[in-house]
């Protein structure tokens, strides 16, 4: 039964009835045989048609007289969008069903699909979807209409408005009275819901339309599904469907092919699609640009350039012409390996092909310069990108943002920042992250969490990494209470520290001399299925050696090997200094021993833990041997080396020796400090040279480290 939905606040008090129920038993209230000719002489003006929207019963007559005009669709498509437009007057479902039908069967399906989208849009009949499907079908019947082509209308329109749950119940709807949609229009539906993540629906939809007797899925049916399983990372379930759409008869096409090497490439399957290329090949699909890309792009992403290169070369032996996305993929797989001379190459390359580069090109190019250091050429990319019209996205800003802040520029960080700004271009989290760090980095907490709160005051809800980089903040200046307010507040908001949080907090405790809170989080990361990462083991080796827990460390140093993990040259560092200190010179040459033969470089902090370790113990030999093969090394002298020297060539009586090297501390830009200089004065003293401590008590003095005004200066060991 067609029911009248009459407009909420009517003032008509009469319920709602069926058009044709209310004219068969009230043949006074049928309309005048006057108005649909009215209508068809466009005689909009006649008062006849004002009076006939100014009774209770407007609603059941407009319908009427659509319904006596279905044989003259133009007209009664003219007369619903006049009525529609009078004061006081608005369409019920059941006019918009039948002036949907009247249209449809006049050929006019725009005019359909816009009386459809009216009522769905501007009525609020998705309310009662029951109702609306009973009254399409009514509508139907009072006009004569057999065909079902008004249903599929409405399955598009709601696909189009992005009402994809209701076009999925319709699709049900439909088939329970056996109407069923075209092929295309599921397709459509199947496709739509794919791509919005609607994983369950898709699935459910796709294997009815295989069940229905009634439908038979195509080629993009199965393609649109493999597609998602692909990028859901289903392989397994992509490639049964795959092996049963050919025995269904139905031939994988270019696109399935396509999509099955670019889905197996990135998930690491290269073998399956060096496979699945050939078998394309075998089934005569020659493979296309699309092709290759998926294949350069998945060997470059695994790091296997010479495949990657070898693609390349086949592209152009077959005769298909690399695109701007072949360029791009290499170039972006170059900046990513730090090869930034060979993305530069290729960068030149293509533009000498006539290719234009996109804004993935120019990020690329830019966010590899500034992680390699090249801020410069970075920039001269971004002048190149805006002369070139090519509009920077908040990928590229982020990619300068990071630049700049990692080079100290905060101050240009945040002259880019407010520039996105004024581009209109929105702000996310990641450019946020990135200028937060800088600050905490560059010590401007202030500023720092203004940028938090201006997160806060925008409705966006800090991710994992934005509270790493806020953590990590507060880590490194030491406010211990504020990054642990930080992870309660993170756990609360249902997010669970990372390793990277846990790591930053344990180095921060040790740093922070809290040796008990700092091991007590390491008991809880394990707990919490958190893998210990070399950074980890280097944080806990460096924080026990400084806490004078030497064997710990080393317990937790060899532990790193069993795990499968590499200890580097941080971890090496930190426990040849930790042996050092704690008088184990043996074990710590056996170590920088082993760190030399597995091809490290030790740097500055080892070569002087072991040369001071050493000159402890006596062994002046392997001291300066140790000198010897920092100078060959190219590492130049600090402070502590100086100071480790001159007291070894002190305590050794050599103090020419000692003094020389004091004079080649200076001239290489090396202030000494008072430690240096009462070793000196104190073993010229035991030796009777006055000379020598008056000279190096006056140069203090010029130096600013004793004040004349303080009187005469003892000589330590000396007369007083």
């Amino acid at each position: 039964m067609l029911l009248l939905l009459l407009r909420r606040g009517h003032s008509c008090r009469n319920p709602s009835f069926p058009y044709l129920t209310f004219f068969s038993t009230n043949s006074q209230s049928r309309p005048s045989e006057s108005i649909p000719s009215l209508v068809a002489q466009r005689r909009w003006s006649d008062p006849r048609l004002g009076e006939l929207l100014s009774s209770c019963s407007a609603p059941i007559r407009v319908s009427a007289i659509l319904t006596e005009l279905r044989d003259d669709p133009r007209s009664a498509f003219l007369f619903f969008i006049w009525a529609g437009r009078q004061p006081g007057f608005q369409h019920t479902v059941e006019s918009h069903c039948i002036a949907a039908h009247i249209l449809f069967m006049g050929r006019m399906y725009l005019q359909s699909q816009q009386v459809l989208r009216d009522l769905v849009v501007s009525h609020g009949a998705l309310r009662d979807f029951s109702g609306l499907f009973e009254a399409l079908k009514s509508a139907a019947k009072a006009c004569g209409n057999t065909r079902h082509g008004v249903f599929d209308a409405l399955f598009g329109v709601l696909m189009n408005l992005g009402f994809l749950e209701e076009a999925h119940e319709m699709f049900y709807r439909m088939r329970g009275f056996r109407i069923f949609p075209k092929i295309r229009s599921c397709n459509e539906l199947l496709s739509r819901l794919a791509k919005s993540r609607r994983g369950e629906l898709a699935k459910k939809l796709f294997d009815d339309m295989l069940l229905s007797e009634h439908m038979h899925p195509t080629v993009f049916t199965y393609n649109i599904m493999i597609g998602f399983l692909c990028k859901e990372g289903d392989l397994k379930v992509a490639m049964e469907l795959f092996v049963r759409m050919k025995e269904m008869g139905c031939l994988p096409d270019l696109v399935t092919y396509n999509t099955l090497i670019d889905g197996h490439g990135k998930y690491g399957e290269l073998e399956d699609a060096e496979r699945l290329l050939m078998e394309m090949r075998q089934a005569g699909c020659e493979p296309d640009v699309i092709t290759y890309n998926a294949l350069v792009n998945s060997f470059c992403k695994y790091e296997q350039l010479h495949k990657a290169f070898g693609y390349l070369s086949e592209m152009k032996r077959n005769d298909v012409r690399p695109n701007v996305v072949t360029f791009s993929t290499f170039i972006d797989a170059f900046c990513k390996m730090g090869m930034m001379q060979a993305a530069a190459k290729f960068f030149v390359d293509m533009r000498v092909r006539g290719l234009v580069p996109n804004e993935f090109t120019y990020t690329c190019l830019i966010d590899g310069n500034c992680k390699a250091g090249n801020l410069k050429e970075a920039l001269l990319l971004v002048d190149e990108m805006v002369r070139e019209g090519v509009e920077l996205n908040v990928v590229t800003y982020t990619a300068l943002v990071d630049g700049l802040c990692e080079e100290g520029k905060v101050v240009e960080a945040e002259e880019v920042f407010r520039a996105m700004g004024n581009a209109g271009v929105a702000a996310n989290q990641l450019i946020y992250t990135a200028l937060i760090h800088g600050h905490f980095k560059n010590k401007n907490t202030g500023r720092a969490m203004d940028l938090i709160t201006e997160i806060k005051e925008k409705g966006m809800k800090p991710d994992l990494s934005l509270y790493s980089t806020i953590i990590w903040g507060h880590c490194s200046q030491g406010k211990m209470d504020e990054a642990k307010v930080l992870v309660d507040e993170m756990i609360e908001s249902g997010l669970e520290p990372n390793h990277f949080i846990y790591t930053n907090l344990i180095d921060a405790y040790f740093k922070a001399g809290k040796a008990s809170e700092a091991l007590s989080l390491l008991y809880k990361m394990v707990e919490s299925g958190n893998p210990l990462t070399v950074v980890t083991y280097c944080a806990l080796v460096d924080g026990l050696c400084k806490e004078g827990s030497v064997r710990e460390a080393s317990y937790h140093f060899d532990k790193m090997r069993e795990v499968g993990l590499h200890p580097n040259v941080l971890a090496y560092t930190a426990l040849i200094d930790g042996l050092c200190k704690n008088d184990c010179l043996d074990e710590a040459m056996k170590l920088f021993e082993e760190m030399v033969g597995k091809g490290m470089a030790p740097d500055r902090v080892v070569y002087t833990s072991l040369i001071d370790g050493n000159l402890k113990q006596g062994k002046l030999t392997e001291a300066f041997s140790l000198k010897n093969k920092m100078e060959e090394n190219g590492l130049e002298f600090d402070l502590h080396v100086y100071t480790s020297l001159i007291w070894g060539f002190c305590k050794n009586g050599q103090m020419e020796e000692a003094r020389n090297l004091f004079t080649d501390m200076i001239n290489n830009g090396i202030i000494p400090d008072d430690a240096v200089y009462n070793c000196l004065i104190s073993n010229y003293s035991k030796l009777g040279n006055i000379e020598e401590v008056l000279e190096l008590q006056n140069d203090m003095r010029r130096r600013g480290m004793i004040h004349s005004s303080c009187g005469e200066v003892s000589v330590p060991g000396g007369p007083t």
